[in-house]
């Protein structure tokens, strides 16, 4: 297999953008397997520079702390929902057609 050149693709909106063309390349019946075998391999080479491009970031303090802010607002919003799905003396919900579930 021979190394795919992904360097022209330099921000995530370069990579996601190519890899919604694969995709829809992919789909197409008429594309032979080779093809798509070629694509899958340029996918792969897309999704390891992607992971290079999150390695090599740095996020300035400010940055840093408002992303950390919003992961734990996305836990808290989580566990609140959780614990309503998992609260036993929640009512149950009525059924939508209005009968008594009988």
């Amino acid at each position: 297999m021979a190394r795919v050149d992904v360097s022209r693709y330099q921000t995530f909106s370069d990579i996601t953008d190519r890899l919604d063309d694969i995709v829809t390349q992919v789909r197409d019946k008429d594309v032979s397997l080779e093809r798509s075998l070629d694509l899958f391999d340029e996918a792969i080479a897309l999704g390891s520079k992607a992971v290079s491009l999150v390695d090599a970031t740095d996020f300035s303090p400010e940055e840093e702390a408002r992303l950390v802010q919003e992961a734990e607002g996305a836990k808290k919003d989580a566990g609140e929902q959780g614990e309503k799905d998992a609260d036993p003396d929640a009512a149950p919900d009525a059924p939508a057609d209005g009968s008594d579930g009988q």
